[in-house]
């Protein structure tokens, strides 16, 4: 082989190199981006569910997540099971 050979198969191999880290890292990006995305939408739903408890029982927000935080310990499910179901008006907390 020649050096001029070596030299561009190096190249090649670095811009291989360099397309499987972007596609990583891009991969890596779109798993948190879908996470972070989740984690926004569960904490809408129990803010909305807050106010819905709130409203119904006449108490304040903390309460209101006291008592939701408690509804889903109780039957151990995700708060934003819980929150959906306040929402939906299938719990009524």
């Amino acid at each position: 082989m020649s050096d001029e050979d070596a030299t561009i198969g190096q190249a090649l191999a670095d811009v291989a190199t360099i397309s499987l880290l972007h596609e990583r890292t891009a991969r890596e990006n779109a798993t948190v981006n879908e996470q972070l995305q989740r984690a926004l939408n569960s904490r809408v739903f129990i803010e909305q569910a807050k106010g819905v408890i709130a409203e119904r029982n006449g108490i304040n927000m903390g309460q209101a997540f006291q008592r939701l935080r408690e509804h889903a310990r109780s039957r151990q499910e995700p708060m934003h099971t819980s929150a959906a179901g306040v929402i939906s008006s299938r719990v009524m907390i």
